[in-house]
C-alpha cells in the first residue's frame, strides 16, 4: 500500500469510526430497537443489554473487519474522484489534497456503505446476523439527521429493505434478462417475483423507524417527508406503515418545508385513496403559508386531473389569494375547467378578464382561440373587453391572435372586426401590424367596415382529396412545396 493510499486510509477511517460512535449513540437513545425481521429457530435471539454494549461490537467490527473497509473505501474513491485523469493513475497519490479536504464527504458515504452491508447479513434467509440487525437499525436512526444526500436515498433503501424483509439490492423494478445481457439464457425459466410484498416483523421495525423521525427535530421530519414521497411509490407499503395518517400529521407542521413536500404527495395519494386525499388537500389549503398556497396553486391540474368538479373549491380559494405568484399559476389554470364545463370556464375567463393584476389578464389570450371555437358568436363581448386592456403585452398578443383568425377564417374575423368597431375600439394598431405583415391587406377590410367593399375572402387553396388511384399527372414540385407551407402555416 503507497504512502498516500495509508495516510487518506487512517483519516477516512478515523472519520468513520467516529460517525459510527456518535450514530450509535443517537440511534440507541430509543431503546429498546425492534426485534430482527429474520431469526433462526436453531440460535435464539439474545437482544444487547445495553447501548454501550452495542457501540463497542461497532467499533469491534470495524476494526475487525479493516479488509472490508479499504475495499469499500476503494470503490468509492473512485466514484467520487474527478474523471480527468488517466486509467493507470493512482487516485489516491493524484488527488490525494482533493480527498483530504473531503474526507468527511467520504466517510459518510462509506458508512452507509458499511451499514448496508451490515443489514444484508442480517436479513441474509439462511444465517440472519442477529448482532448486525441491531447495529444496522440503530445505526440508521442515528444517521438520520438530515434531509439531503445520503440519508433520502441510501436511508429509504435501507427502510424499504427492512419493510419487506429482503437484503438491500433486491430490485423488484429491475427488468427481466434479454439477449442483450451477457447472462441471458434462452432456455431458463425462473419465476419472477415483482411484486413488494410486506414483512410481518419487518413492517413493524420500518414503522418504529419512522415514528422515530416524526417525533424528531425539524431535519428529521424533513427527511420523512422525503421518504413518504419515495415509499407512496410501493403501494403495497402505503396501507401496512400507515403512511396516509403519517402525512395528516405532517401537514399540521409549523414547518412550511414539510407541508410543501406533502402537497407533492397529494396526487399519489388521491390515485391510492380517493378520501383520504381529500381529506388531505383541505387541511393544507387551510394553512396560511405563502409557500404552501403556491404549491398548492402548482398542483391544481393534478386536482383536477383526479377530482373533476370536487377541485372547484380549492380553484375558487386560490383566484381569491393576493400573492402574484399564486394568481399567475390560477389563471393559467382555468384551461382546466374547459373539459368539466364550458359555460363555467368562459364565465371564469370573463371575470378574470377584469382582474387587477396584468399577469393574469396575460395569461387568459392563449385560451381566447379555444372560447372563439366554442363561443363563436362571443356574446359575453370577452374580445372588446381584452382589446381595451391597458397592458401593452395583452395588446400584442390580442393583435396576434387576430392576424391568426383572418388567415384561418375570415368570416370569423369578419364578426369579432364587427364587435370591436362597435364598443368603438382603436383598430388602427391592428392595421399597422397587418401592413407590416402584408402590404395592402388592411384596405379591403377597412373598406368592408365603413360598407364601402365587399366582404374579403379567404385565401386557402382547394385542398386535395384522395381516391385511392393514381393521379394522372403530378403537380409541379414548386406547388406543392408552396401548398406544404401554406397547411403548416395553418396548422399553426
Amino acid at each position: 500500500m503507497s504512502k498516500s493510499r495509508s495516510e487518506i486510509s487512517q483519516i477516512v477511517f478515523e472519520r468513520v469510526a467516529t460517525l459510527l460512535v456518535e450514530a450509535l449513540e443517537r440511534g440507541t437513545q430509543a431503546w429498546p430497537l425492534p426485534a430482527p425481521p429474520i431469526s433462526d429457530p436453531d440460535f435464539p435471539t439474545i437482544e444487547p443489554t445495553s447501548p454501550q454494549e452495542l457501540i463497542e461490537q461497532g467499533l469491534g467490527l470495524l476494526n475487525v473487519d479493516r479488509g472490508m473497509f479499504d475495499h469499500k473505501l476503494n470503490s468509492i474513491v473512485e466514484q467520487v474522484v474527478p474523471h480527468r485523469m488517466n486509467l493507470t493513475d493512482n487516485p489516491y497519490q493524484i488527488h490525494k489534497k482533493w480527498l483530504q479536504k473531503r474526507s468527511g464527504m467520504v466517510a459518510e458515504r462509506l458508512i452507509f456503505s458499511i451499514n448496508i452491508d451490515w443489514l444484508a447479513r442480517a436479513l441474509d434467509p439462511h444465517a440472519p446476523d442477529t448482532t448486525r440487525w441491531w447495529l444496522s437499525v440503530a445505526l440508521l436512526n442515528g444517521l438520520s439527521i438530515t434531509f439531503q444526500g445520503q440519508p433520502v436515498h441510501q436511508g429509504y433503501h435501507l427502510l424499504e429493505s427492512i419493510a419487506i424483509g429482503e437484503r438491500p439490492g433486491t430490485w423488484h423494478t429491475r427488468p427481466e434478462s434479454g439477449p442483450q445481457n451477457l447472462d441471458w439464457n434462452p432456455d431458463g425459466v425462473v419465476p419472477r417475483m415483482t411484486a413488494v410484498n410486506p414483512h410481518k416483523q419487518g413492517i413493524h421495525a420500518a414503522k418504529w423507524m419512522l415514528h422515530q423521525l416524526l417525533s424528531g427535530d425539524v431535519n428529521r421530519r424533513r427527511l420523512l417527508v422525503q421518504w413518504i414521497r419515495l415509499l407512496l411509490e410501493r403501494p403495497n407499503l402505503i396501507q401496512p406503515l400507515c403512511l396516509l395518517q403519517l402525512l395528516l400529521e405532517l401537514c399540521k407542521d409549523e414547518d412550511s418545508y414539510i407541508a410543501v413536500q406533502v402537497v407533492n404527495c397529494l396526487a399519489k395519494v388521491l390515485d391510492y385513496d380517493r378520501d383520504a386525499g381529500c381529506e388531505l388537500a383541505n387541511l393544507l389549503i387551510r394553512r396560511s403559508d405563502l409557500a404552501v398556497r403556491r404549491a398548492m396553486a402548482d398542483t391544481l391540474t393534478k386536482l383536477f386531473a383526479r377530482l373533476g368538479f370536487d377541485a372547484l373549491p380549492f380553484y375558487q380559494q386560490l383566484k381569491s389569494d393576493d400573492d402574484a405568484d399564486v394568481l399567475a399559476v390560477v389563471s393559467t389554470t382555468s384551461s382546466d375547467l374547459r373539459p368539466l364545463d364550458t359555460v363555467i370556464w368562459a364565465d371564469n375567463l370573463v371575470e378574470l378578464s377584469g382582474h387587477d393584476m396584468p399577469i393574469v389578464r396575460r395569461n387568459l389570450v392563449p385560451s381566447l382561440r379555444d372560447y372563439f371555437h366554442a363561443f363563436p358568436d362571443d356574446k359575453r363581448k370577452l374580445l372588446p373587453v381584452m382589446w381595451q386592456d391597458g397592458d401593452e403585452v395583452v395588446r400584442t398578443r390580442m393583435r396576434e391572435l387576430l392576424i391568426r383568425m383572418a388567415e384561418i377564417s375570415t368570416q370569423q374575423f369578419g364578426s369579432r372586426l364587427a364587435d370591436l368597431a362597435q364598443h368603438g375600439c382603436d383598430l388602427n394598431p391592428l392595421w399597422r401590424l397587418m401592413e407590416a405583415r402584408s402590404v395592402g391587406s388592411s384596405e379591403q377590410w377597412i373598406a368592408w367596415l365603413a360598407g364601402n367593399g365587399p366582404h374579403p375572402e379567404s385565401n386557402e387553396s382547394q385542398r386535395h382529396v384522395s381516391k385511392m388511384e393514381p393521379p394522372e399527372s403530378l403537380p409541379e414540385l414548386s406547388d406543392a412545396l408552396e401548398a406544404l407551407d401554406y397547411d403548416y402555416q395553418t396548422l399553426e
